[in-house]
């Protein structure tokens, strides 16, 4: 099996509900999701998968729906005020935890057919999570 792996670098802010830690208060993180793709065999030109088809999904998504957002849940009673003042926000479907956003970032992934063996999502340079099916 051949694979490659993409760093993805953004900046994001969230907050976590029904949370007792300091994540219950609007906080940001410098995020850099860790993408490997896996193939069996290497295309004609001898790669797995192209760094530059990577950035033209995923690095491009990432830039255009979540970098420099509030990522909140749908719940969130913020999500309204934060839209009615015109901030970028996007609305998860539960809490935003590193977890999710992983796994949110390799369900997309996927589905523009790019082949995910699994994203880690880097919150700090010291906690990551990750998602693999």
């Amino acid at each position: 099996m051949f694979a490659v792996t993409k760093l993805i670098h953004f900046c994001y802010g969230h907050r976590l509900l029904d949370y007792q830690g300091k994540c219950r208060n609007l906080h940001g993180h410098n995020a850099v999701v860790e993408v490997t793709l896996e193939k069996p065999s290497l295309d004609s030109r001898g790669m797995a998968v192209d760094f530059e088809d990577i950035k033209a999904v995923l690095k491009l998504w990432i830039d255009a729906e979540l970098d420099h957002r509030m990522i909140l849940s749908a719940q969130d009673p913020l999500l309204p005020v934060l839209k009615q003042h015109d901030q970028a926000v996007v609305a998860f479907p539960g809490n935003p935890t590193a977890e999710a956003l992983a796994k949110h970032i390799h369900e997309y992934a996927r589905s523009r057919g790019l082949p995910v063996a699994s994203v880690k999502f880097w919150e700090t340079p010291s906690c990551c999570a990750s998602y693999r099916p």
